[in-house]
């Protein structure tokens, strides 16, 4: 059974590459947010900045994988970003 709050990309055609590239960058952006505001505590986690930055970085590695993606692949990455965000979104 499918989770209503989560969208179905398994469709993905021509153009709708962009709403994989939309998910993945929010995702980017999401931890590059999380990443400054660390930066920014009082007494920053040096461990959390390094996962926040690991993490963006793996996002952005995706992103730019879609440049290249088939419809297939663009589903699957547009899949696992939807998930990620509504994950990082709840917590």
């Amino acid at each position: 059974m499918s989770d209503p709050d989560v969208p179905d990309f398994s469709g993905l055609e021509g153009g709708d590459e962009q709403q994989a590239a939309d998910l993945v960058r929010d995702v980017a952006l999401w931890y590059a947010t999380q990443l400054a505001a660390e930066r920014r505590a009082p007494v920053p986690d040096e461990d959390r900045i390094e996962e926040l930055k690991q993490a963006r970085q793996a996002a952005l590695a995706d992103q730019a994988q879609l440049a290249t993606a088939d419809p297939q692949e663009a589903a699957g990455i547009a899949a696992v970003y939807a998930a990620r965000l509504k994950e990082l979104n709840e917590s």
